[in-house]
């Protein structure tokens, strides 16, 4: 079979996401691959199908138990054979996986990095064909990264020690540039495929409030989204169980997770949550990696996190299925402060570390802060500012932020596009082009000696914008590229030049408006128009019923919900009303080990629904 048709088979879908098919192309022809992808762009696919379609086994590092479990679950549910070996399992357990795994009866292992220097490992390694390696939350190895592992230094190690190379892929959901680089060099990745699919998660709705009262915030947020599955993160464990205790006391279905519970307690709580006996989790960081609950609507940071990667890698556990969420942030200025100690007692207890590199990480940790309270306390597009911080150009008005609903309005910018596009003309009339911040600083009158020296203070439009701050001409400029009013190459350099449509601007043919924050504004503002998320109506009362059922089959087989069907995938059926296993392969994440299992007994449902509408 093709990738297309083990997409189908096993997943039911019927195309790849951005990316996807690219990377898995990559890894079949032998390629190593490191793929950037956010939480939610489907990065499990990336390495599981060409996993199905490679001879041998595909091993799969995986930093925590309760994610490996979640992927087998889900895997096997799909009719796809494969196990995890780790520290939950008794010895026998342990010996009957390892057997079955030199048997080869396996297409895919989870294990956690310390597992590969074990010496049972490594012969299992030699006596079976593993044909890729794949690093799951891959930016554990860099100490630049926000949750660096050094176990994660042994996967290095075990590739080394094999005889033979499989190939090597990695992916993470939040990297900038400088732990991208790290990543593959620490990992001795062979000339890698390297792909960004982009960060930005369009269905979240990101928020940042400066409450006087963050409790009352809280119940404010949670009471709008009563019976809908969500998370609350807290810095301490001490805010963890005084928020926790605060929500029990009104009567919301709670729990706790951090790591001054037991063992026992946390799985406990962590499965109520999953199987949603409990709606909401008040955790701290030490909760969530990889876990794949689909239907997680909201997610509250109670405290600010440390760094931009922790909050948007946490962030990105809301909406994983497509539908839209919300991510609000509840700041004070003591979460500044509550940060740095955290950051001064982290790398003081950390003894894996050297002095030195206890000074280094401690550097970039306070750097990582700086960009965060920045984050919390701009007046600009929120999600603007988080893709630019992971490298991407994105507009500068999302629509779908607390920012632009509040601080953004559409402005008529002509006057400055005619003065910014006449400065571009003038440039090119003495054979010479520049970036947007030499053009922006030749309109505001700069006194660079650059300009000085090269006479560029003596073109028509020099200082013609004297009066507007370079960072708002800087914004207006890369809108007229977004719109193809200007270009700009995609050399080191990056000049700014004319398109075809410049000369409209010129003659006043074209008129421009823009969303600008209301602090950057350069003429009279328009009505202000809210950019709405389209997504299809389900029937509300069909998707209750689906739903229940779903659950009732999920307490059956003693697995969590979403690993039957997502949310995403109800809400497919309401739109589509199969009536047959045919018309049910037809919905969206339905493969046919799933058809085979569910088919009849959803199929019967919708029928009755339908009867019982007519009838109505």
């Amino acid at each position: 079979m093709n990738k297309y048709e083990i997409l189908k088979k096993h997943f039911g879908h019927d195309d790849f996401r951005e990316g996807q098919a690219e990377i898995i192309d990559n890894i079949l022809m032998g390629n190593d691959v490191l793929g950037i992808m956010p939480t939610g762009a489907g990065k499990s696919v990336c390495y599981q199908v060409p996993a199905l379609m490679l001879d041998g086994i595909t091993l799969v590092i995986s930093p925590l138990i309760s994610l490996m479990q979640d992927q087998v679950a889900s895997l096997v549910e799909s009719g796809i054979s494969a196990a995890f070996i780790n520290s939950s399992m008794t010895a026998t357990q342990y010996y009957k996986t390892m057997e079955r795994a030199r048997n080869s009866e396996y297409k895919m292992i989870y294990v956690a990095p310390e597992r590969l220097s074990a010496d049972d490992f490594i012969a299992l390694s030699e006596c079976v064909k593993i044909s890729q390696v794949t690093v799951d939350e891959a930016h554990c190895v860099s100490q630049w990264g926000q949750d660096f592992r050094p176990s994660y230094l042994k996967i290095s190690e075990f590739m080394e020690k094999l005889s033979y190379r499989p190939v090597l892929s990695a992916f993470t959901a939040t990297a900038t540039k400088e732990v991208r680089d790290d990543i593959s060099l620490i990992l001795r990745q062979k000339d890698p495929f390297m792909i960004t699919t982009g960060f930005d998660r369009k269905n979240i709705h990101f928020a940042v409030e400066r409450p006087k009262s963050k409790k009352d915030a809280l119940l404010r947020i949670l009471r709008k989204n009563t019976g809908k599955s969500g998370i609350v993160y807290c810095s301490t464990r001490k805010n963890v169980e005084d928020v926790c205790d605060m929500l029990y006391e009104k009567g919301f279905e709670v729990t706790r997770y951090h790591a001054g519970l037991s063992d026992l307690e946390r799985a406990e709580n962590q499965e109520d949550f999953i199987y949603d006996r409990k709606t909401v989790m008040i955790a701290t960081n030490a909760f969530g990696m990889g876990i794949n609950k689909s239907n997680v609507s909201f997610v509250i940071h109670y405290n600010m996190p440390k760094n931009l990667e922790s909050y948007y890698q946490e962030a990105g556990r809301a909406g994983r299925d497509g539908e839209p969420a919300e991510c609000t942030l509840l700041y004070s200025g003591q979460d500044v402060k509550l940060n740095q100690f955290l950051i001064e007692k982290g790398n003081e207890t950390n003894e894996d570390f050297t002095e030195e590199m206890k000074n280094a990480v401690r550097e970039k940790d306070m750097e990582r802060l700086k960009f965060m309270t920045f984050y919390c306390t701009t007046n600009e597009c929120l999600r603007e500012y988080i893709l630019k911080y992971f490298g991407e150009k994105p507009p500068s008005f999302c629509g779908n932020c607390s920012n632009c609903g509040a601080n953004f309005e559409t402005v008529d910018v002509t006057i400055e596009a005619q003065k910014i596009v006449s400065c571009v003309y003038r440039i090119a009339q003495r054979k010479r082009s520049f970036g947007r911040v030499m053009i922006a600083d030749i309109l505001h009158g700069s006194k660079n000696k650059k300009i000085l020296s090269q006479g560029f203070d003596t073109i028509s439009t020099y200082g013609i914008m004297a009066d507007t701050p370079t960072y708002r001409i800087c914004t207006i400029i890369d809108y007229l590229i977004e719109k193809n009013f200007l270009t700009s190459s995609d050399d080191e350099y990056s000049v700014v030049c004319l398109t075809a449509l410049s000369a409209d601007i010129l003659k006043g043919k074209q008129k421009v408006s823009m969303k600008l924050p209301k602090e950057l504004r350069v003429s009279k503002s328009e009505e202000k128009k809210k950019s709405v998320i389209d997504y299809a109506d389900v029937d509300s009362n069909l998707f209750a019923e689906l739903k229940a059922l779903r659950n009732k089959l999920a307490m059956e087989a003693h697995v969590p919900a979403y690993i039957v069907f997502a949310d995403a995938a109800l809400r497919d059926m309401c739109r589509k009303m199969p009536k047959n296993k045919q018309e049910f392969l037809n919905v969206s994440g339905v493969g046919e080990a799933k058809a085979e299992k569910y088919a009849k007994e959803f199929t019967a449902l919708i029928k009755s629904f339908s009867e019982r509408f007519v009838q109505l």
